[in-house]
């Protein structure tokens, strides 16, 4: 029971932070979404984790926007980098997103040290287009516009399975996956025209833009559109 109850403030936290990354990126007032530097208890750790979860999106307005970062969210975001590297057995997954979120912090704060080699993309070049979709929808943080990496680079290769795993996606109604999909392809070369991308992004936030992390990929995309007409 206890387990269930901290998973439970877990996600519950995710999804704030994920709200107060939202606001700031359509231009609202943003609501002080993690704990300044040197909490502690359970209300420190749990905002950590929360950043952990969300990954580099945590600091997402300053990477887009160019927003000056709030010196205390920096601080969270700095702890939750280098207090927790992954194991040397960690997924794939867990080590990009820990890269990310290094690379995001040097970004933010020029004076952290880089980000650290590149984990191999070995399972993804490997992967058939469902399971593609899926890894890159879990590191859809990765996806900025003039940011390159190895993942982004086998993303670029298979434009058109992207594609498939973002209908697939839609029509399971799935959304965050769809989102973190769709997010993906706004930065890749060769996506057919007759995806419809905007108008689908449009139909994710409809469906299932009450989860703050859909709303999230969703914007970053349309701010990484205009930005690329611009």
């Amino acid at each position: 029971m206890e387990q269930s109850g901290t998973s439970t403030r877990l996600q519950a936290a995710v999804q704030d932070l994920a709200s107060g990354v939202v606001s700031a990126l359509r231009g609202g007032d943003r609501v002080r979404a993690v704990l300044p530097a040197g909490a502690d208890g359970e209300a420190g750790d749990l905002a950590l984790a929360a950043v952990r979860v969300l990954g580099a999106d945590a600091m997402l307005p300053g990477l887009l926007l160019a927003t000056p970062p709030d010196p205390a969210e920096v601080a969270v975001f700095r702890k939750a980098v280098e207090a927790y590297p992954p194991r040397a057995d960690a997924a794939p997954t867990v080590r990009w997103s820990h890269w990310g979120m290094a690379r995001a912090l040097r970004r933010i704060d020029p004076s952290s040290s880089g980000p650290p080699d590149e984990p191999g993309t070995g399972w993804l070049d490997g992967a058939g287009w469902q399971t593609l979709t899926h890894q890159l929808a879990v590191l859809a943080p990765l996806a900025l516009p003039g940011e390159d990496c190895a993942v982004r680079r086998a993303a670029a290769r298979r434009p058109v399975d992207v594609a498939r795993g973002f209908v697939r996606a839609v029509r399971r109604r799935d959304w965050r996956q769809a989102a973190g999909a769709g997010r993906w392809l706004t930065l890749l070369p060769g996506v057919p025209d007759t995806l419809g991308l905007a108008s689908g992004l449009d139909f994710v936030e409809l469906m299932g833009g009450q989860d703050p992390q859909v709303a999230l990929h969703v914007q970053a995309a349309r701010l990484a559109r205009a930005g690329a007409r611009g």
